[in-house]
């Protein structure tokens, strides 16, 4: 299963007031694992960069001035998207920015249906916390250490790591399943504008190394004394 973790920077909050996208970078998983394949690149805004902007990503109109446009990056950014899910951390924001780019140049927003908001989902897990990309990062003990600035690359990476654990996807670790055989778990009801709360059910290879696993720990496991559920 392909997906790609992106994530933009931007001039502003509102493309409608004329604010543009400055940077794009994107991570891709497969089975929720990175693969080292990566897509990056400033963008020239044709516009001035506000000071409040600025303090956020450090992005200066002289350092972006000899950068492409996005209609000349259009073409190899799709092909890298290609038609995987896209997983953004409050995906509604960069999500306008991205179809009004694309509207202006005479393409096609990106479809809803595509969007797992990460947003969406550390809220349902994690109701009434804070769940802003360093918060989730100090929850799960990711370092965000190089993180002084917004940066559309890395961002992208360190919500790669915490989609992992918002999916649980780092179980793997623990040796019931492998690389290859990673749980696919359905979230396209995680889009932007919510859905439904993700179900998992297991199969029956899944239930026979779950059992493998518990006659592994002997009567030591709390499955053994409490009885399995």
């Amino acid at each position: 299963m392909r997906e790609i973790v992106l994530d933009t920077e931007t001039t502003g909050l509102d493309p409608a007031s004329g604010d543009r996208v400055v940077e794009i970078g994107c991570v891709e998983l497969e089975n929720r694992i990175a693969t080292g394949r990566t897509y990056h690149v400033y963008l020239d805004p044709e516009r001035d960069m506000p000071d409040e902007a600025f303090r956020v990503h450090g992005l200066s109109r002289a350092f972006l001035a000899d950068k492409p446009k996005f209609a000349t990056i259009v073409d190899e950014f799709l092909a890298f998207l290609a038609d995987s899910p896209l997983v953004i951390h409050n995906a509604s924001f960069d999500a306008k920015f991205l179809d009004a780019e694309l509207v202006k140049i005479g393409r096609e927003g990106l479809p809803r249906g595509r969007l797992v908001d990460t947003l969406t989902l550390a809220g349902r897990l994690h109701p009434g916390q804070r769940n802003s990309l360093d918060a989730l990062c100090a929850r799960y003990g990711i370092d965000a250490s190089r993180r002084t600035r917004h940066g559309a690359l890395l961002d992208a990476e360190l919500l790669a790591e915490v989609y992992a654990e918002l999916t649980g996807g780092k179980q793997t670790s623990l040796g019931l399943a492998d690389a290859g055989d990673a749980r696919a778990l359905d979230l396209s009801g995680v889009a932007a504008a919510g859905g439904a709360v993700v179900a998992l059910t297991p199969s029956d290879a899944d239930l026979a190394r779950h059992s493998a696993f518990v006659d592994a720990l002997g009567s030591s496991a709390l499955w053994r004394r409490y009885g399995e559920r």
